[in-house]
């Protein structure tokens, strides 16, 4: 009957199953729906979202799951589904391409401020009107959530029970939304024990769907080359490496570029960056340069507005968009990684001249 009447009328573009009907005759409508008319939005109230439930939902094509008694929830996932709806539209008939870039932040040294940066840059780029999203890949300890004051039903560890079928509407239910710049994120798990139970393939999959559908995806990551940092790094157009005025941070920066260069990384993709940079220690930016053989893109320079601003759980460049690191993350981001990931995605278009990161460390 439902199957029929959404046959018969072409206008309807959403639909909101209830908690009430069973799962398993929302999952055939769905599934039916999604070979009928692949445009049409499938959501799904439940009285209780386990993983069984949005296993089973997503794999026969529904979009999202929501708590039935969560109207704030089921708001943001039919404007989700409109979007994806009015793409699917727009794009009829034609093959999904990679378009999205993979912006990989990485340090090797911790406390370097490589979560402040990621989160800045992702909000500046979505609040300036560019589809991004951001990724904590710091499986154990990320921070991403606790920084943008996210509460999330949903993290990265969520994609594990929909490994080798993921897709965007699968992609859609792990995101949490940043709603004054309307960011989306994938948080990392609440748990750190989910970390190990993370394969890397669920990683690569998630970012190369991820790709399909954001302009920007920017990828935040713990500072060690782990095996999931590696594949981020091996489908990324563009790495932005930081450091800062000691000498710890700087051998470490060294060690990481050489790294890089040993697992044929391409040079041109790399973005160096400077952070607290008029900081006087002794040491000045003009010796880092020295010591790496590489430019600075980025000086970045100290203030007391940024510690001020993460223990608001603003960004800066929303809560002093005047201040000189907020102009220096702008510049970053505007100036030199758009720049470089349109050029990196030349070099993308052949393959061949590059190295898999993780293959070679394997």
């Amino acid at each position: 009957m439902v199957a029929r009447v959404l046959h018969d009328n072409l206008g309807v573009q959403q639909v909101v199953i209830g908690p009430d009907v069973a799962l398993e005759q929302a999952c055939e409508l769905a599934e039916a729906a999604r070979l009928d008319r692949p445009e049409l939005g499938v959501i799904l109230l439940r009285p209780r979202v386990d993983v069984t439930t949005l296993s089973s939902a997503l794999r026969s094509g529904v979009r999202e799951v929501v708590p039935s008694d969560d109207h704030t929830a089921l708001g943001e996932a039919l404007r989700r589904s409109r979007d994806l709806t009015s793409r699917l539209l727009g794009h009829a008939g034609g093959a999904a391409k990679d378009t999205g870039r993979i912006i990989t932040v990485f340090s090797a040294k911790g406390g370097v401020g490589k979560t402040t940066l990621s989160t800045n840059v992702a909000v500046h780029l979505a609040s300036t009107g560019s589809k991004t999203l951001l990724v904590d890949l710091d499986l154990a300890f990320g921070d991403v959530a606790i920084s943008l004051q996210l509460l999330p039903s949903s993290s990265i560890f969520d994609a594990v029970a929909m490994s080798g079928h993921l897709d965007e509407q699968g992609l859609a239910q792990l995101v949490t939304v940043h709603e004054p710049s309307g960011l989306d994120v994938i948080c990392a798990p609440n748990d750190p024990g989910d970390a190990d139970r993370i394969p890397v393939n669920v990683v690569n999959e998630l970012l190369k769907i991820a790709r399909q559908n954001y302009e920007y995806i920017i990828v935040d990551t713990p500072p060690s080359f782990t095996e999931h940092v590696l594949a981020a790094c091996d489908i990324s157009t563009s790495l932005v490496l930081i450091a800062t005025l000691d000498i710890p941070a700087v051998k470490n920066l060294r060690v990481a570029m050489d790294t890089l260069d040993m697992l044929g990384s391409p040079k041109d993709a790399r973005v160096i960056v400077l952070n607290k940079a008029d900081t006087k220690v002794g040491l000045r930016p003009e010796d880092v340069v020295t010591a790496i053989k590489t430019p600075i893109a980025v000086n970045i320079p100290n203030s007391l507005a940024v510690p001020a601003s993460i223990n608001r759980g603003v960004p800066i460049v929303l809560d002093d968009p005047k201040n000189a690191v907020s102009t220096s993350i702008r510049l970053l981001a505007d100036t030199h990684l758009r720049e470089v990931v349109i050029g990196a995605a030349e070099a993308e278009a052949d393959p061949s001249t590059r190295r898999s990161l993780f293959r070679g460390r394997r």
